[in-house]
């Protein structure tokens, strides 16, 4: 049997890899073989022993209930005994069937119950109840079974449907949170994941509970709720998902439904699920949007059966609600749900009058309401009677521009955008639809960033907590000074239409687009202007903060492409939000902060009397005030300090920071290099204070390569004395000093050691074993570029390369080796991608060009022979 069953396996990999079966024959032919097995070593079994002819039968639950076993999957086998039997008499015959399994490569999970014990729901254990749910005889005792199904687990679902319901409905709420209530992942589970396949069985599941219900009330089954997780979208989206699974078992070799990179590239080379429609290049983010799409059909149809779950409080009894409505132009608000009055009632349709469909939307983003089942359906029947009835102009634009400015905002377009409401009013949104940006640091597909940026701005409104919540109020203010806010929200929402179209500058595609919209609504040339730049130069800000922004050259040239006030408190809040968009912890504090100083430095150069306030002695006595504040009777030796250094470093620390890195300087005599490590557990940061000299930045990138750190960001500078502070945040690759913290004091001294020269960095190096590099999720393109303008003293350098262990220190070696002198460093990592930037001088004066291009060629090969 055992040499059947694996055959058998054979045969249904060998039909499913040649493309002759789809995922649910597969999974269905496994629960087929696996019945025949099942009932071939349970006949052997009664052989042996007669006595299990009757008072047990071997029950199919879960996913082998539903006969969707996928290769890899466990098998749930309920072993149910009646009240006569003995579970000691039958232990030997069921641990002898499960070993067959096992034998045979099966992960067999059994359980054994009492038929009486069928009838109990415990809450600790939700997971069995919904097992129930899904049940079919293998084999057995037909009489026991029947006694199941007609009478035990009715008798469950009548008494306990409403207890079932509320443990589901927290089970999956707490699922979603732990993958951030999204389904953009860059490695989604396809299981778990919100839109996953544990979706559609909450779905199946709800369906039958809330047939139970109706049961229970003596109402009858009522069919529509039974069908409520059908259509022939989330039927397509189920049969990919499966499809889809089965791939995925079938290249890991066991139970794993992680869609990663690797599986991603040979799904899409493959054409999974697909039909023949292969594009003419393989395209992992093309079919990755295909992956999304079904995704979203699952969660939008999952969100809608679990909205429309009571409170637990009226599911109990514990009080009966309210019954509240708010009366509009066709249609109602009550108990959360939109409700569209009938038609009869109406004259027409209200579903097809686009008025109507506008003000519901309206409503939606203003309240946080949703839309019911039948308002749902009636307005996606209705769509192509709106398209022809729907009108341009300022109208759609005061209709549109009361969905954008409510707080629900970004909700409420998700659901236009899934009945394709969105895309009637605005047909360039649909060449974002799904579309991935593959690499590692973006999260969401186009469209849902462009949703979550939209969260991001309401967001301000709202009041905050967490380490965010002092930025976000600080922008909140912006935000509330803007007196055209849905103008921003409308740039918000055109901003990436034009990465659906392969040009190369997405930035100049979506203002031209935008151009289209613009003119549609018919917006006045003040207000399209506002909207067209402020797409156009969507991502300057996010430039100019990779530069010196403290640096009055920087602050000019930006300042020459914000006109006005207004596009400068616009392009702020986008960028604020933009960044926050990308993924969860895109934005940090500090990225805030310098996002703020560079919005106060700006603003002031555009109103230069404020700007020559801010930038003379006052400023400047004031800092000196706040830090002489903290060291009583030292003003002098702190002015002292501070000549010389970088605005960029007396602004971007605190006081006390500023304080302490004196202190440090005061303490050569007794040890020339000071350092100040900060350690957590996400991101540390080590500062270093020292007198400079030559490799001073190389050396100090280098010991912490040594030690396994990924370096995130540093920063680097000097006064007139000759006094380096340097700051390093890094992440703990191998989780050294996270697993030791007796190793705190080893890493110091260490980093101390080969800064006073008592140990090489090269020794440290070579006793690093160095593994075998990974290969990148995505390859960026090596950039090295100079600008000569935007500093009057410095040449601006920056490197954009792979992130690579090591990579810094190749630079600054580099840069020394050309006697460049680092005047400011700032270095940055996004996802995969290094992002280096370098004030440097070369004998006190800026590089010139046969310089920098010497410099090029000399930093090409250090990266090139750095990734090896």
């Amino acid at each position: 049997m055992r040499g059947v069953y694996q055959r058998k396996m054979l045969e249904v990999r060998g039909a499913f890899e040649a493309g002759g079966a789809s995922g649910a024959v597969t999974i269905a032919a496994r629960a087929a073989a696996l019945d025949e097995l099942v009932k071939g070593l349970w006949g052997q079994a009664v052989e042996q022993d007669s006595r299990l002819r009757t008072g047990i039968a071997l029950v199919a639950v879960g996913g082998y209930g539903r006969r969707e076993l996928f290769p890899y999957s466990d098998v749930d086998l309920l072993f149910l005994l009646d009240g006569k039997v003995a579970e000691k008499d039958v232990k030997d015959a069921i641990r002898r069937v499960n070993q067959e399994m096992w034998d045979c490569g099966i992960r067999v999970a059994p359980t054994t119950r009492k038929l009486a014990e069928c009838e109990k729901f415990d809450p600790d254990n939700a997971e069995f109840a919904l097992s129930l749910l899904d049940h079919r005889l293998v084999t057995g005792d037909d009489a026991l079974y029947g006694s199941l199904a007609g009478q035990s687990v009715p008798k469950l679902l009548q008494r306990e449907h409403k207890a079932v319901m509320i443990r589901l409905l927290e089970m999956t709420r707490v699922r979603h949170a732990k993958y951030g209530d999204t389904l953009f992942h860059l490695e989604p589970n396809i299981k778990d994941c919100p839109g996953g396949l544990r979706d559609v069985h909450v779905c199946g599941w709800m369906a039958k509970l809330r047939e139970a219900a109706e049961l229970a009330q003596k109402k009858g089954g009522n069919t529509a709720v039974t069908s409520a997780a059908d259509g022939d979208e989330f039927r397509k989206a189920v049969d990919f998902l499966w499809l889809v699974r089965c791939f995925l078992h079938y290249r890991h070799e066991r139970d794993d439904n992680t869609l990663d990179w690797q599986a991603q590239d040979a799904a899409a080379e493959d054409a999974v699920g697909l039909k023949g429609r292969r594009p003419k290049k393989a395209d992992a983010a093309y079919w990755m949007r295909i992956y999304f799409r079904h995704a979203r059909s699952v969660e939008r149809r999952v969100t809608q059966m679990l909205d429309e779950v009571p409170a637990p409080s009226k599911l109990l009894g514990l009080k009966r609600e309210r019954k509240i409505e708010v009366v509009q132009h066709g249609f109602r608000l009550e108990r959360g749900r939109v409700i569209l009055q009938a038609a009869a009632e109406f004259g027409h349709d209200p579903a097809e009058d686009p008025d109507v469909v506008l003000q519901v939307f309206a409503a939606m983003s203003k309240t946080g309401v949703t839309l019911g089942r039948d308002a749902e359906e009636r307005l996606a029947e209705g769509l192509p009677l709106l398209s022809a009835q729907l009108e341009e102009g300022p109208a759609l634009w005061h209709h549109l521009q009361g969905i954008l400015t409510g707080i629900h905002a970004g909700d409420t377009l998700r659901s236009m955008h899934a009945l394709g409401v969105l895309e009637l009013l605005i047909p360039e949104f649909h060449g974002i639809d799904a579309l991935v940006i593959r690499d590692a640091y973006h999260r969401y597909t186009v469209d849902e960033h462009t949703f979550v940026l939209i969260d991001t701005l309401h967001g301000l409104e709202k009041v905050q907590s967490g380490g965010m919540a002092e930025w976000a109020t600080r922008f909140g203010g912006v935000l509330r000074e803007l007196p055209h806010p849905g103008l921003l929200y409308l740039a918000a929402l055109l901003h990436d239409t034009g990465k659906g179209r392969s040009t190369g500058d997405h930035t100049r595609e979506s203002a031209r687009m935008a151009e289209s919209v613009l003119e549609r609504l018919e917006l006045d040339t003040y207000e399209s202007g506002l909207v067209v730049s402020l797409i156009a130069n969507h991502l300057e800000m996010s430039a100019a903060l990779r530069r010196d922004i403290f640096d009055a050259e920087t602050v000019r040239a930006f300042a020459g492409k914000m006109q006005t006030p207004e596009a400068l408190r616009m392009l702020t809040l986008f960028t604020y939000a933009d960044i926050n968009a990308v993924h969860p912890d895109a934005l940090t504090p500090w990225k805030a902060e310098n996002l703020w100083r560079l919005y106060i430095a700006t603003a002031n150069y555009l109103d230069r009397s404020v700007d020559d306030e801010r930038l003379g002695a006052q400023e400047e006595s004031e800092l000196v005030h706040r830090v002489v504040a903290l060291l009583p009777g030292q003003k002098a030796a702190v002015r002292e300090y501070l000549e010389g250094f970088p605005e960029r470093y007396v602004l971007t620390r605190t006081p006390e920071q500023v304080r302490i890195h004196f202190k440090m300087a005061t303490g050569f005599a007794s040890d020339p290099v000071q350092l100040d490590f900060r350690y957590t557990a996400t991101v540390s940061e080590l500062t270093l204070v020292t007198r400079d000299r030559p490799q001073l930045f190389a050396t100090m990138a280098g010991v912490l390569a040594a030690w396994g750190m990924n370096i995130v960001t540093a920063d680097a500078f000097s006064n007139r004395q000759g006094v380096v502070v340097d700051s390093f945040r890094f992440t703990d690759s191998f989780r050294t000093l996270e697993m030791n913290a007796s190793e705190h004091e080893s890493f110091v001294k260490s980093v101390h050691d080969v800064m006073t020269g008592t140990v090489s960095v090269e020794k440290l190096l070579s006793g690093r074993r160095r593994g075998r590099r990974k290969a990148p999720l995505v390859v960026v393109e090596t950039r090295v570029e100079f600008d000569d303008e935007a500093s009057s003293h410095s040449t601006l350098l920056e490197v954009v390369a792979q992130d690579t262990t090591g990579l810094l220190r190749a630079l600054s070696l580099t840069l020394a080796a050309q006697s460049c002198n680092i005047e400011v460093a700032l270095v940055d990592t996004e996802g995969e991608t290094a992002i280096d930037v370098f004030y440097l001088t070369r004998s006190g004066a800026k590089l010139d060009k046969d310089e920098e291009v010497v410099l090029r060629q000399a930093l090409l090969q250090a990266i090139e022979e750095n990734a090896r």
